[in-house]
């Protein structure tokens, strides 16, 4: 079973699966959904489309260069049986998969290093914005007016003898 790749979004595209587009000089784009293809006939940069990989990977958000990735490269050539080969790759298949995860923790948290002080500067801009909807507890203690005042409505409650059912 052959899996390509979406030319737009790089996600797969299973058999039987997406479109496929053959340009007159026999270039073969394949299109996992009809977005990716839509996009491609509107001209659309994948590099400039937040949604793709190609977008994430040229904004940083993505591993791209670890070299843990190199492991599941699809290879064409076959190799001949080695016993201590295979046993060499079974030992060291959970080590690699360790060493990935803790890079893709490390990578998160370098990306998310800033979020903090940045909802704490939008918070205090927004404060200052607003500082004159806000008071302080103690301002409501001394000056009274600053509240709103109590209002009390009186609701009665009359039926009136003109609400019959209208006729035909």
């Amino acid at each position: 079973m052959r899996l390509e790749k979406c030319w737009f979004c790089s996600s797969t595209v299973y058999p039987g699966h997406g479109i496929q587009f053959v340009r007159n000089d026999a270039k073969i784009f394949r299109f996992c959904r009809s977005k990716c293809h839509k996009n491609f006939k509107m001209k659309r940069n994948p590099r400039k489309v937040k949604w793709t990989k190609a977008y994430r990977r040229v904004h940083g958000k993505d591993m791209t260069q670890d070299s843990t990735f190199e492991f599941e490269r699809k290879r064409n050539r076959p190799e001949r049986y080695d016993r201590n080969l295979a046993e060499n790759v079974l030992k060291a298949i959970p080590k690699i998969d360790k060493i990935r995860v803790s890079r893709e923790e490390r990578h998160h948290k370098n990306r998310m290093r800033g979020k903090k002080e940045k909802l704490q500067k939008e918070a205090a801009r927004e404060l200052e914005q607003g500082i004159n909807l806000v008071k302080a507890p103690s301002a409501l203690l001394l000056d009274p007016s600053l509240t709103l005042p109590k209002i009390t409505v009186n609701v009665s409650q009359q039926q009136s003898d003109n609400n019959t059912p209208m006729e035909d």
